[in-house]
């Protein structure tokens, strides 16, 4: 018998609402991504429908289904090997001689996802009030969860690395020429993973989930 099939089916339910509730989320960030792209006079994600709600335009076999659910199930079992694994969407193809002010509207297009990510959380902590009001805690519970992984990917985004949203802000503050951040791309994924093993910046989505999780629910009147 395998591990996982030893799962309680409570946990392994457990770890596929997470896992729908990260798909909706992301989905929300890539659109957000595309449509700030199509009004900043960049068409070339809206041709490819990506200015879309459907969570299938957005999905990649490995970064947003095989990997993420082996981070579900793994942090099911408690294995250590989920921290060293990361999930993504599909990425939101961007021209930047499109854009109308390129350095301007390039942040705003990479500032896009985390600010949908943060004004989810906002919705579904007022979502989460409501429920607890009418005396739902279960879909409470659901509203919170959803709420954590939003502000987790709005956080886990902004971090300066390429090729996560934070990057690219940086770029065009400091005027990094297109080919030099294709180039450091090329070893993205290898820096996240490494980022993620340093405590103060585990530290820092941590901590910055937990403090603007806890602004949001007493501004909602949730505590």
């Amino acid at each position: 018998m395998s591990v996982f099939a030893a799962l309680p089916v409570s946990v392994i339910f457990d770890g596929l609402l997470t896992y729908v509730c990260l798909i909706i989320l992301l989905t929300f960030h890539e659109f957000a991504h595309a449509w700030t792209a199509s009004r900043c006079g960049d068409d070339t994600a809206k041709d490819l429908g990506r200015v879309s709600l459907n969570p299938i335009v957005h999905m990649e076999v490995l970064g947003t289904v095989v990997l993420p659910l082996l981070v579900v199930f793994l942090g099911a079992v408690d294995s250590k090997m989920a921290n060293f694994i990361i999930g993504w969407g599909k990425p939101v193809p961007v021209n930047p001689s499109n854009l109308r002010r390129r350095r301007a509207d390039g942040t705003l297009v990479a500032l896009a996802g985390p600010a949908m990510n943060l004004l989810l959380a906002v919705g579904l902590m007022a979502l989460a009030r409501v429920f607890d009001l009418a005396g739902q805690p279960g879909m409470v519970e659901v509203a919170i969860r959803m709420t954590v992984i939003s502000l987790v990917l709005c956080f886990f985004n902004l971090l300066p690395i390429p090729p996560l949203d934070g990057s690219h802000v940086v770029k065009n503050l400091i005027g990094m020429r297109e080919e030099t951040y294709a180039q450091l791309c090329r070893y993205g994924l290898l820096m996240v993973i490494v980022a993620l093993q340093i405590p103060p910046v585990r530290g820092f989505i941590t901590g910055a989930t937990l403090a603007t999780l806890g602004a949001i629910a007493r501004g909602v009147g949730l505590v």
